[in-house]
């Protein structure tokens, strides 16, 4: 089995759903509240594993009872909490509202995430193992820096999902093998609001990028090939939280599975858009066998 392993954050989502998000200084009425294990690591960690492959996760949770819980979510999904350790304090939390049309604001406290700033040496032992690393910004940057660079050490394939979005550091960009930003983050990072154009412009720092455009699709661009996009299946949004990290997830399975990339794209459009059908973010993650279904349909 693809072993791939993730450097990044656990957060309990705390989401609130309504019929439209409150504007500034308003008040709205929700008619739902659930507590979902979440975090941008945890999510891409339960995508991978639900999609087939072998989930080491490296981060943190606090001593409190939403720690006991995330643990608890990730091994339910046959992810490896080995690396996961117990730090005193509050875990992570995110403060999610949800709209009826699926859209979502989001703020994240970081908790225990702010204590992953460095590698053990165990860490990077589980790295050197893996077929892919997953990385994402909700934990300190040093430790990102310090995972892609064992990640590059070791030959392993590393993919970073640049959110939340600000700058990133030429020595982290030296060491990512592909950037998966969404259109947002891509144009927050370049400037550029058109998404081929901020695409263009993120390789003259990265190998290869994929721009995720929701329900458009994606967008893949590599030096010297060209440009592709990729549509998404069309289905009816009902939360689009974690969307983007079930397709990073699915995404680094195709990729460790060694699959031409325009499939391995195909696959993980298939998951994102199975999840955004079901409430909630890893609880909305599907298992390979829907994505296969699906992607056979």
């Amino acid at each position: 089995m693809t072993h791939i392993a993730v450097l990044g954050s656990t957060n309990m989502d705390l989401v609130a759903y309504v019929e439209q998000a409150p504007r500034r200084g308003e008040t709205v009425t929700g008619r739902e509240f659930r507590t979902v294990p979440g975090g941008k690591g945890a999510n891409q960690a339960i995508a991978a594993a639900r999609a087939g492959a072998t989930v080491s996760m490296i981060g943190a949770v606090g001593d409190d009872a939403f720690g006991t819980k995330l643990r608890s979510a990730l091994q339910d999904s046959g992810v490896d909490t080995g690396r996961l350790r117990t730090v005193a304090g509050p875990s992570g939390t995110a403060h999610i509202v949800v709209d009826d049309g699926g859209g979502n604001a989001i703020v994240v406290v970081p908790g225990a995430n702010g204590t992953v700033d460095r590698l053990a040496p165990a860490d990077d032992a589980v790295i050197a193992s893996a077929d892919v690393l997953l990385l994402q910004l909700e934990i300190p940057l040093t430790a990102v820096v310090a995972g892609a660079r064992a990640a590059r050490a070791h030959g392993i394939r590393t993919v970073l999902t640049p959110a939340p979005a600000r700058p990133l550091p030429p020595e982290l960009l030296a060491a990512v093998d592909l950037l998966v930003p969404n259109e947002h983050e891509a144009a927050d990072l370049t400037g550029l609001t058109d998404p081929r154009e901020a695409a263009g412009a993120l390789l003259a720092q990265v190998p290869e990028v994929v721009v995720t455009l929701g329900s458009a699709g994606c967008l893949h661009v590599a030096r010297n090939t060209e440009p592709q996009t990729l549509t998404a299946p069309r289905v009816t949004a009902v939360d689009s939280t974690g969307a983007g990290d079930t397709f990073v997830g699915a995404l680094a399975v195709a990729l460790g599975e060694h699959r031409p990339m325009r499939e391995a794209l195909t696959w993980a459009a298939a998951a994102a858009a199975l999840s955004v059908q079901r409430a909630g973010a890893s609880a909305s993650m599907p298992y390979r066998s829907e994505i296969e279904a699906l992607c056979t349909t």
